[in-house]
């Protein structure tokens, strides 16, 4: 499994204060109607004014992605099969690496395996690059202000620029890419939320005096905020950031949490990002998803309905990812879970909203 992060996922804050907020929140924006929900507004996908940005980014609804659990050989035919049950090809496939040196038996360190790039054919690439050697020592553990020193220059990220830039060659083709998504979690392990920026900094200029122009530079935190000091510290700056993800989920019993909507989950966080990081940036749902209820089956599939209804009121939401795995610890299995929630997602994933042209 090519991510072995271990989340450390806190409250909000207490659920009283959250579903207070959020109920004067939904109650303003119903007033005001859904965007992309009449006639004549953007969403359906089908006039030429809604083909993506530079940055790719759709202009009349959002993408829809996920990520599917794999292993390095198998990438393909991992995403082809969560395709057939969801009966539409992905926008977007989310895939994980480390900072470790590539070898010939050692891939996680190398962006843009063969996998992903036969992958990457047809859909868009999310790679989240993380500042660590997993399973290595301590001592192979990379650190924020190692990467901002330079100190991995030669031995790592020149040799991933260069893939990237080689892969946009001839064909155009960009990716998203994320580095260490949910670093809010990180410090002071990897060092200060100040070491962070530097370090992120570094990699972007660095990837810039290469001539690597087919990043789309994505910044993805977890969105819960109680962390909201460590957002604002940890935040690259405008000029370094193309989009904006935070992962937020239904997690219910996996962290001894009540069970919480699609919208309870999602709406709190990108206001804050809307109030107090960026009013335009493109924002992502880099990872969403829901708990199984045992007690109640069919609760999964209805927490799915929700999304395209909710998703169209979140201003600048352009991609959704669901999160098809589990979370370590019990009762964490995230993935889809019955029958009646894949039935449930498939129709998310047809929804008119989630269908925007790729060129």
């Amino acid at each position: 499994m090519p991510r072995t992060r271990s989340r450390r996922r806190l409250l909000v804050t207490s659920l009283a204060v959250m579903c207070a907020v959020l109920l004067a929140v939904l109650a303003l924006r119903h007033s005001s109607g859904p965007a992309g929900g009449d006639s004549g507004s953007p969403g359906s996908g089908r006039d030429g004014d809604c083909r993506p940005t530079e940055l790719l980014e759709p202009p009349c609804g959002a993408w829809f992605g996920a990520f599917v659990p794999h292993d390095k050989a198998d990438l393909a035919e991992k995403v082809r099969a969560y395709e057939k049950r969801v009966g539409r090809r992905l926008d977007i496939v989310y895939t994980y690496h480390d900072m470790s040196a590539v070898t010939d038996t050692r891939l996680e360190g190398q962006l843009l395996t063969e996998q992903e790039q036969r992958v990457g054919e047809d859909r868009m690439l999310l790679l989240s690059w993380e500042s660590k050697w997993w399973g290595g020592t301590r001592h192979q553990q990379p650190t924020w202000k190692q990467i901002a020193d330079g100190d991995l220059d030669d031995s790592v990220i020149d040799v991933q620029a260069q893939r990237i830039k080689e892969y946009g060659q001839g064909t155009g083709k960009k990716v998203f890419l994320s580095f260490d998504l949910e670093m809010d979690t990180r410090t002071p392990d990897a060092g200060t939320p100040e070491e962070y920026v530097r370090a992120y900094r570094h990699i972007h200029d660095r990837f810039r005096e290469l001539g690597v122009d087919n990043v789309v530079w994505t910044w993805i935190i977890t969105g819960y905020l109680n962390h909201a000091e460590l957002f604002e510290r940890m935040y690259p700056g405008h000029a370094y950031v193309d989009w904006i993800g935070y992962n937020q989920y239904n997690y219910y019993r996996c962290h001894k949490t009540g069970w919480l909507s699609f919208a309870e989950t999602q709406t709190a966080t990108h206001d804050w990002i809307r109030t107090r990081i960026s009013d335009d940036k493109p924002l992502m749902l880099s990872e969403f998803g829901s708990a199984f209820d045992t007690d109640r089956p069919d609760r999964q599939a209805d927490w799915y309905a929700q999304v395209p209804r909710v998703l169209k009121r979140l201003e600048g939401v352009k991609a959704a990812l669901q999160w098809n795995y589990r979370d370590p610890g019990p009762h964490c299995n995230l993935a889809v879970a019955n029958d009646a929630a894949w039935r449930s997602l498939r129709e998310v994933a047809a929804d008119p909203y989630l269908n925007q042209p790729r060129e």
